[in-house]
């Protein structure tokens, strides 16, 4: 029998994309939603965080669950609604699988959560390891939050794995289209310095992670997801236009412009993030797209 995976957060960029990537490989996916059925070629279980509520059979049906869910971070300015509600989403999500297990008969043999790097906050030109501080601004606090609520999941005996996800490169959501957009137009340009480093990993490698998490027994514990080669925007800007055919022509985006247009979640664009991914190296896993090269060309090169 094929094991059953339960997904939170199954409608978003990497829940639609690893849902894909599991039935081809076998296993039977579920979706957690609020519309269960609505819309959606998965078998769907309903909850609602906000009442407290999970079906019970969601439970009872998986043999992994992976945790995704949570408010989109880029979505819209940080407004202190916008923010309560950006650590609630994950808080309230992650306690209340906690709770469901904890008091649920189930088959559950894992628990693998998402996280971002985030957590590391601005560090700079320093490479963060999995043991490196963190940082103290929002995106910092919220990642901390997550984590701990996810990682109590461990307290029940369940193998608990948290992926700290970069910046993940999709040509159909995220980062990756808003970075195109002005490029297409003839009007990319570096964001701020362009000095900031960007630690980012392709969907398909991130989806590849989450599999060999649930695959992997030795897995466990917090490892990043990122790819092993982080650069810098203007790097990042300078490879996108190139695997675009498109000059950059315009002068750096300034701070203040950002930072104007985007409140404080400018800082998130601005943070200079330089990740490690040894520890994920050292399971044996091999990343297809190491390079920024070879993963801009899978989403662009064809289409150019």
């Amino acid at each position: 029998m094929p094991d059953k995976i339960l997904i939170t957060g199954g409608s978003g960029l990497v829940g639609m994309r690893l849902s894909e990537m599991l039935i081809d490989l076998g296993y039977e996916v579920a979706h957690l939603s609020r519309s269960p059925g609505k819309f959606s070629h998965y078998k769907t279980f309903k909850w609602d965080i906000k009442e407290h509520y999970i079906d019970e059979s969601a439970i009872t049906y998986a043999d992994y669950i992976i945790h995704l869910a949570g408010a989109n971070v880029a979505a819209e300015k940080w407004t202190e609604d916008r923010k309560k509600e950006i650590i609630k989403s994950r808080i309230d999500s992650a306690g209340l699988l906690y709770k469901c297990l904890a008091e649920s008969k189930h088959h559950v043999k894992g628990f693998i959560s998402s996280s971002a790097i985030g957590i590391y906050g601005n560090s700079g030109e320093n490479l963060m390891s999995e043991e490196s501080t963190y940082g103290d601004d929002f995106l910092a606090e919220v990642c901390k939050k997550w984590e701990s609520t996810a990682w109590k999941v461990k307290e029940l005996g369940l193998r608990t794995v948290i992926l700290r996800l970069g910046v993940v490169l999709s040509s159909v959501g995220g980062a990756l289209p808003q970075m195109a957009r002005p490029v297409k137009m003839f009007a990319g340009a570096p964001l701020g310095s362009g000095n900031q480093y960007m630690s980012w990993i392709h969907i398909d490698d991130v989806c590849r992670l989450f599999i060999r998490a649930i695959e992997d027994t030795q897995f466990e514990g917090v490892y990043n997801a990122v790819a092993p080669h982080p650069v810098t925007n203007k790097e990042f800007t300078k490879k996108l236009a190139e695997v675009m055919h498109r000059p950059l022509l315009l002068p750096k985006v300034p701070a203040f412009a950002l930072n104007m247009v985007l409140g404080e979640l400018s800082e998130a664009i601005l943070f200079s993030q330089r990740v490690s991914a040894n520890k994920v190296i050292q399971t044996g896993f091999t990343f297809e797209y190491a390079y920024l090269d070879e993963a801009l060309a899978s989403f662009y090169e064809k289409k150019a």
